[in-house]
């Protein structure tokens, strides 16, 4: 009985405090929200019945039927999912990703046929536009060169202007010099007077402070000194060498030696007049230019003073009045002493920008400034212009190398249809004269890395791949857009581990490169002459129109390279060395 009492009584005090909590306001909103919830569940379930069935996010819900029994459990809702299609991809998102797929593939296709294209204008230089079939035309490709064209107008700023004494340099830049203005009276006569005018050479890139001191000035003298007015004049004497054809001389101390003896012939008022070059002796240089220095680059002097030259060496009285001498007049040790250089110009040498750095430290001076100053003049000037062959390697090697980004590019620009219906507009003047003195198209920042290994160990320290590597992720932290690099290295090694390194484009050669430690003859010589030849001009002049370069103080090639940087506005770029084994 008392236990039935107090029961009661708890019941009645648990309903007073329910009536108390209900009658609150959190309470009346939760009761409002449940019951809101339930009236949507409600109208979901009844969507669901009405359709029948329904595909939602890539999982389809199977209603049950008209008349069926209702969801009335968490199993059978259950069930329903398990029981479905799990693809995960709606059928508008197959479309889609068909489309995509579709119109990458026509993409692909453009890019392969436009390169393909251009690489058949490769076998057809001077077609400035090419047709294929006789109805597409196919669009300019940026990469690649006129070559017979750049040939032409390099010859004409590298002779004397008609009657005049001094080539066109005053006039204006490129193919503008054959703009009909350039022919009035006041542009002839403004010409004309170019030589007293102090006009500097067209082969120069960027101002004085962009490049080693006096540069302009040098180069335009160096021109005037190895083209004489009268080269039949008496009084106009002549040093004619042939290039070292040394075994041990790679390319690199060709030139070297070939900048020795051109400060000679300029300390000895003398005329350089190159004969024999080895490495020009193969059937890719066809007629006078074969076993010539002019099969790649125009040559150090006027046709004239050449043929004046080759005639004298047949004169005993011209070797004995001393009008004529040959590299064999002068010692090794001469060849290579810094004594040589000209001074003719004081000593711009000793206030070189200090702008190469070996751990993180510029190098302000060292022993061979003057050296170093005087080879980056002489080497710039014997590969001032290249020719219609060398300029040919240089389209092969960029269109292998850049070709299919370059067509990506050009096709972003081109109505969808091409290559289907596409018409060429008519050329303006500004195409013709402006526009076409502007360089090929690479992809830029380009950064130029010379690794040098090999037999190399036995005259400096070699350093691995990942020191160099090193260096260029220190350029990108500064240039974080920088991701393009133009590798040149004689290792099949170095080739390999630069695919392990994500985040980089690197560009080379195809030509088969080294294993072990055979000596650089060995290499050449499996390599052959033509090609062993043509792929290190052809990285040379890469490395030089980089934006950025890597290299090895203890190397010659990478000397040069320097050099030929710092006389080609690049002497802001900087240079980052892995070693300090020599300053030359």
């Amino acid at each position: 009985m008392e236990t039935s009492s107090n029961k009661k009584y708890f019941e009645r005090v648990v309903s007073q405090k329910a009536l108390q909590m209900g009658s609150s306001f959190p309470c009346q909103i939760c009761v409002v929200g449940f019951l809101c919830g339930v009236c949507l569940t409600s109208l979901f379930l009844a969507v669901l019945t009405s359709f029948g069935s329904l595909e939602f996010g890539g999982i389809s819900f199977s209603a049950i039927s008209v008349g069926g029994s209702p969801w009335n459990s968490s199993s059978e809702i259950i069930n329903v999912v398990t029981s479905t299609d799990c693809n995960f991809k709606p059928k508008e998102t197959e479309r889609l990703v068909d489309s995509q797929s579709s119109k990458e593939r026509n993409d692909d296709e453009r890019v392969s046929f436009l390169y393909s294209a251009w690489s058949a204008r490769l076998t057809k230089p001077n077609l400035e536009q090419l047709k294929l079939n006789g109805e597409i035309s196919v669009p300019k490709a940026p990469h690649l060169e006129n070559c017979r064209l750049r040939a032409q107008v390099n010859q004409r700023l590298d002779k004397p202007f008609e009657n005049a004494s001094f080539p066109p340099w005053a006039g204006w830049k490129g193919l503008l010099d054959m703009h009909p203005a350039a022919a009035t009276d006041e542009q002839q006569r403004y010409r004309r007077q170019a030589r007293s005018e102090n006009a500097y050479p067209p082969w120069i890139s960027g101002s004085d402070e962009e490049n080693y001191p006096l540069t302009r000035k040098v180069q335009r003298d160096i021109w005037i000194h190895q083209h004489p007015l009268k080269c039949s004049d008496p009084n106009v004497r002549f040093l004619v060498a042939d290039w070292e054809r040394l075994p041990g001389f790679g390319i690199g101390a060709q030139l070297a030696a070939m900048c020795s003896l051109l400060a000679i012939a300029i300390s000895e008022k003398r005329v350089l007049v190159t004969n024999y070059y080895n490495r020009a002796d193969h059937d890719g240089c066809k007629g006078s230019s074969r076993s010539s220095w002019s099969c790649y680059f125009f040559p150090e002097t006027s046709q004239e003073c050449r043929d004046r030259a080759f005639e004298l060496l047949g004169s005993e009285e011209a070797w004995k009045r001393g009008i004529i001498t040959a590299k064999e007049n002068y010692s090794t040790k001469e060849l290579w002493s810094s004594r040589w250089i000209p001074r003719i110009w004081g000593h711009p040498w000793s206030y070189l920008q200090p702008t190469t750095e070996i751990n993180g430290s510029l190098i302000a001076s060292h022993r061979k400034m003057d050296r170093r100053w005087w080879i980056a003049q002489a080497v710039h000037y014997l590969m001032r212009f290249q020719t219609e062959y060398m300029c040919g390697l240089l389209n092969v090697e960029r269109h292998a190398a850049f070709g299919k980004e370059a067509a990506k590019i050009v096709l972003q620009t081109l109505d969808k249809e091409w290559p289907k219906e596409f018409t060429n507009t008519p050329r303006s003047d500004i195409e013709d004269y402006v526009w076409s003195s502007h360089k090929p198209w690479v992809p830029r920042p380009l950064l130029s890395m010379h690794v040098r290994m090999g037999d190399k160990a036995c005259e400096m320290e070699v350093v691995e791949f990942e020191e160099y590597m090193h260096l260029a992720h220190r350029i990108r932290k500064h240039f974080p857009n920088l991701n393009n690099m133009w590798l040149s290295t004689e290792m099949q090694q170095v080739i390999d581990k630069s695919k392990s390194y994500s985040g980089w484009n690197f560009y080379y050669t195809n030509v088969t490169r080294q294993v072990g430690n055979s000596s650089m003859a060995s290499y050449e010589a499996s390599l052959g002459r033509e090609r062993s030849t043509n792929n290190p001009l052809v990285n040379f002049l890469m490395a030089t129109e980089a934006d950025f370069f890597i290299g090895a103080l203890g190397s010659s090639w990478c000397f040069l390279i320097d050099g030929m940087r710092n006389t080609g506005g690049k002497v802001m770029a900087g240079y980052l060395s892995v070693n300090k084994d020599r300053f030359w």
